[in-house]
């Protein structure tokens, strides 16, 4: 089975995130044991951010046996009918990154409603190429990822162990 990363998990990692850091490496060790994982050409430039030499981010991938793998015309396509779908019915609501729920905040001091354009188009190339490339998505924002790719696995812990 191919499993695909997002970058989300990978920063847990990193960046030694205190909330996430060991469940994401739970995903990766329980995953990396029997499955093939991949990440997109967004998810390895956006972790460039956090190296200073290409050689080390490569190496990091190798040790984690994390493999690189091109997006095709079939993964664009994928993420351009689900960037379409979300610019069509973007509204002012922000959007819950766990369970997907949509509401209006307002400024305290003068009740304008706050919005945001919470996603951009490499959130889609990586949900493109997740469901093109492979069968589960490995990622923290379950809401998001539901919402524009109902056909894809989207796991972000483990819910039983072997």
């Amino acid at each position: 089975m191919t499993v695909a990363v997002d970058t989300n998990i990978l920063f847990d990692i990193l960046l030694s995130d205190q909330m996430y850091k060991d469940s994401s490496l739970e995903l990766i060790f329980y995953y990396s044991r029997t499955d093939r994982l991949i990440i997109s050409e967004i998810v390895y430039s956006e972790l460039a951010s956090q190296f200073n030499d290409v050689k080390l981010l490569d190496s990091f991938l190798n040790d984690s046996n994390i493999n690189l793998e091109q997006t095709t015309s079939t993964g664009l396509w994928i993420a351009s009918k689900a960037w379409e779908k979300y610019t069509k019915n973007r509204d002012n609501k922000l959007q819950c990154s766990q369970c997907g729920y949509k509401q209006q905040i307002k400024c305290e001091e003068c009740e304008e409603i706050i919005s945001s354009r919470q996603h951009i188009i490499s959130d889609f190339l990586i949900g493109g190429h997740a469901s093109e490339k492979s069968d589960i998505l490995l990622t923290r924002d379950l809401g998001f990822y539901r919402n524009y790719f109902e056909d894809l696995n989207i796991i972000n812990e483990l819910k039983s162990k072997d």
